[in-house]
């Protein structure tokens, strides 16, 4: 059975025919795909709980959409403390704001990339709501530059300073938190780190599986509140973790920092195959032996991959720069730097003979054990011994703060009454709690015994590859028609641009891919029929278009292949002894057309008003509407198209709010024109608003999957974008004209025919000069259209 909204939304009384049904199931569905039973419990009583904070249906709809995909980011054992710091944020701030930070969540999730790590930004959010509220909302509008530029301690301490510097003063707030002032801009270039751990994860995973051939779980901690020193890479639950970020250290680079302490903690879960025992062992002593330990396994790995020597030993190597504070070294730990390095590089000589002593015998143990870490035991408690006669013991606070940034805190290597050799992750959902789902044959199917109580949650989903048609009555008409219900689209989130903050909003559109009734495919045969005129224009347009194959040309000075005749004109003048045409040669062109069209058709209310006639017209009933001669178009271009033999498709959309743009598909690339496609072409109806932006970029997004050379997204509309949820009339136009040049980017051309006769003043902002056509006679669009398509494509 299907998951009942109506007892989680109360608040937005979301019965079956509630607009945004499909919109919420679409986003359970993909909640059903990454949470686990007790997590879509979770999921659905924070919709309850947002409801229950009366802050509008934004805030609802915004966490019904962006949970899965945070949980989906960080695992699904964040979702309980979402929930709880929105409600805690819900009473010291407005629902926009709220619904402002919720719509971020995602990309927080992403930039900071752990669990943990987002616990951190909630706390600093809710310490925020009470220093300064009123930053909040410029803050979540300009969250994707900050988490661009800042971990999580450095946003932290940006983000506190200016909630200090403008305790009583609002308006300063609101500019600092805006990154409108220069002292907002100069801190946050203050706090930026050099490398960025989010940004460089990918690149990690594939240095390590290249090395090793097996995959590693990485993670990001962020230990730099107070500081700008991060905490030191560590090993726990099978998990590399690793700072959020990295400067570079003497003159290396953060990425190699990131190489090498990937690798080297890499190596310890490789060759670490068993736990050392800390019995009896001071502090001092277990870090020497840490030491030691680092030594073998680093061997271990540089004997099967030489060329990390290199990377490992320039940490040891590396001078100070002019830039780099110069740190004056306890005499202990100038030692273990130099034995450490002695390990590392055999052919170093320190002059010292304990270190050149230690380093010769821990090198002899290791040829004969290499795989016993007992002799990383031995070294150590041995060199603390020989080392204690010359050096103090430094306080255990300096021995813990090793100054080479790669290696790790070694906590792995110990058992301290816990073995984590066998433990494992837990914050990844096991393969055995994901929902799978199937492709099956008709027989499959039909032998398999229904289980009446599964519904969307289950385990397995079942998908007849193929329609199944019944033996009994009504065979003409498929089981799936009869009985199945309309499969719910994923939903596609899309970024929009705010002109007045001139960033963009990651995420903050949601298209869902719906379906609308079926017509009589013969209404759309009946076109041809009505425009026989136009019918007969339009077939001299595809013999004209139409490719032509191999074409010779003659008359050029070079070619393919040798004009046999202008060859022998040109014998007889030069025998004449005049100037001979050099025009001899055939070029072979191939007339080929490789283009993919999406006819975007708007369909919003206003399409369904009459052409020509008022409502209390006596002919108002029989007038055609926008909407009519907008199919009769759309289906006299389609078999052009057709005829021609390029590649298009048909969709329409319409909008409800951003959580909501309805994106329709009468008629896909692959799929021919048939009685298929014009049914659902003649059941075509008009709804609600024109949120145009999402729409472009949706059709887009379908058209770069396309193999064509030339693409072509050819809008037609009846109006200028708008929706429900904006009242700033020039937010969706910069929006929509920020879509075309995104389209533009990515080899996709627009164009755009409205029949908006007041439309000059704001589509050639949107589209460009040259990039529409204004239909000042409504009734004249069947014949525009074709045209209009011959002019882009000929």
């Amino acid at each position: 059975m299907s998951i009942d909204f109506s007892e989680y939304l109360s608040c937005l009384k979301a019965d079956a025919d509630h607009p945004h049904t499909q919109a919420l199931e679409a986003s359970y569905h993909e909640a059903a795909r990454v949470m686990s039973p007790r997590g879509l419990e979770h999921y659905l009583t924070g919709i309850k709980a947002m409801c229950g904070l009366n802050k509008g249906a934004d805030l609802v709809l915004t966490y019904v959409q962006e949970m899965p995909r945070v949980a989906k980011e960080v695992g699904e054992d964040i979702i309980p403390e979402v929930v709880s710091a929105l409600m805690k944020l819900a009473s010291h701030t407005s629902g926009t704001v709220v619904a402002l930070i919720m719509s971020s969540m995602p990309l927080a999730a992403s930039r900071l990339g752990d669990a943990e790590v987002l616990r951190g930004y909630l706390n600093l959010l809710h310490q925020l709501s009470g220093k300064s509220p009123r930053g909040l909302r410029p803050m979540m509008e300009n969250m994707d530059e900050l988490l661009a530029k800042l971990t999580l301690g450095g946003l932290r301490r940006w983000a506190l300073w200016g909630a200090q510097a403008h305790a009583r003063d609002l308006d300063g707030q609101m500019a600092y938190f805006g990154l409108q002032t220069e002292s907002s801009r100069a801190v946050l270039q203050k706090e930026r780190r050099g490398t960025l751990f989010v940004d460089n994860q990918r690149k990690l995973n594939f240095y390590l599986r290249a090395l090793w051939a097996r995959s590693f779980f990485m993670r990001p901690t962020s230990g730099d509140y107070e500081s700008r020193q991060g905490l030191r890479p560590f090993i726990e639950d099978f998990q590399v973790h690793l700072p959020d970020a990295f400067d570079s250290f003497r003159g290396i680079s953060g990425i190699e920092t990131y190489r090498a302490a990937a690798a080297h903690c890499a190596a310890h879960m490789v060759y670490g195959t068993s736990a050392i025992s800390a019995e009896q062992l001071m502090p001092a002593q277990m870090k020497l032996i840490e030491m030691f330990e680092d030594a073998r396994i680093e061997a271990l790995a540089i004997r099967d991959f030489p060329g990390l020597k290199k990377l490992w030993l320039s940490f040891f190597t590396a001078q100070l720069g002019p830039m780099d504070d110069a740190v004056d070294l306890h005499p202990m730990m100038d030692l273990m730097l130099r034995q450490a390095r002695a390990l590392l590089d055999p052919d170093y000589v320190d002059g010292l003979p304990l270190i050149d002593d230690t380093a010769g015998a821990f090198r002899s143990a290791l040829a004969e054990r290499p795989h016993d870490n007992r002799i990383s035991w031995d070294a150590g408690v041995t060199f603390y011994n020989q080392a204690i006669k010359t050096v103090a013991l430094p306080n255990l606070r300096i021995l813990e703060n090793w100054p080479i940034p790669y290696r790790d805190d070694n906590r792995y290597v110990w058992d301290c009454g816990e073995n984590l050799f066998l433990s494992r992750g837990v914050d990844y959902l096991p393969a055995s709690q994901q929902q799978v789902r199937k492709y099956v044959s008709a027989m499959e199917l039909a032998n398999e015994v229904d289980v009446e109580t599964a519904g969307d949650d289950a385990q397995e989903i079942w998908v007849c590859a193929t329609e199944f048609f019944p033996f009994y009555e009504d065979a003409g008409i498929s089981l799936n028609a009869l009985e199945g219900k309309e499969p719910v689209s994923d939903p596609y989130h899309y970024q929009e641009w705010d002109y007045q903050v001139q960033l963009f909003r990651p995420d903050w559109a949601t298209v869902i891919e719906r379906r609308q009734g079926r017509g009589d495919p013969a209404l759309m045969d009946e076109i041809l029929v009505k425009y026989k005129p136009v019918a007969s224009r339009i077939r001299r347009l595809i013999d004209a278009l139409q490719p032509q194959g191999i074409v010779r040309r003659r008359g050029y000075e070079e070619g393919e292949e040798l004009d046999l005749n202008a060859a022998v004109r040109a014998m007889i003048d030069v025998r004449r002894g005049t100037m001979p045409d050099p025009r001899i040669n055939i070029r072979i062109t191939r007339h080929v057309r490789d283009l993919a069209i999406v006819v975007l058709m708007d369909l919003s209310e206003s399409t369904n008003e009459k052409v020509g006639v008022k409502k209390d017209d006596p002919d108002y009933e029989t007038a055609p509407s926008i909407l009519s001669l907008t199919r009769e178009a759309t289906g006299l271009l389609a078999w052009a198209i057709d005829g021609i033999g390029d590649r298009f498709a048909v969709h329409g959309f319409a909008s409800d709010g951003r959580h909501d743009v309805q994106y329709y598909r009468f008629k896909d690339f692959d799929q021919p024109y048939d009685d298929n496609a014009k049914s659902r072409m003649a059941g075509m109806k008009g709804g609600l608003s024109t949120r145009m932006g999402a729409a472009l970029r949706h059709a887009g997004w379908h058209l770069t999957r396309q193999p064509a050379q030339k693409r072509l997204v050819l809008v037609i509309t009846d109006g200028e974008p708008a929706d429900i949820d904006e009242r700033d009339p020039q937010y969706l136009r910069h929006d929509t004209k920020k879509a075309v040049e995104e389209l533009r980017m990515q080899g996709v051309h627009s164009y755009c025919l409205t029949l908006d006769p007041q439309a000059d003043r704001y589509v050639a902002r949107i589209f460009g000069e040259n990039q529409y056509s204004i239909v000042d006679h409504v009734e004249r669009l069947p014949e525009r259209l074709p045209a209009v398509f011959a002019a882009l494509t000929g």
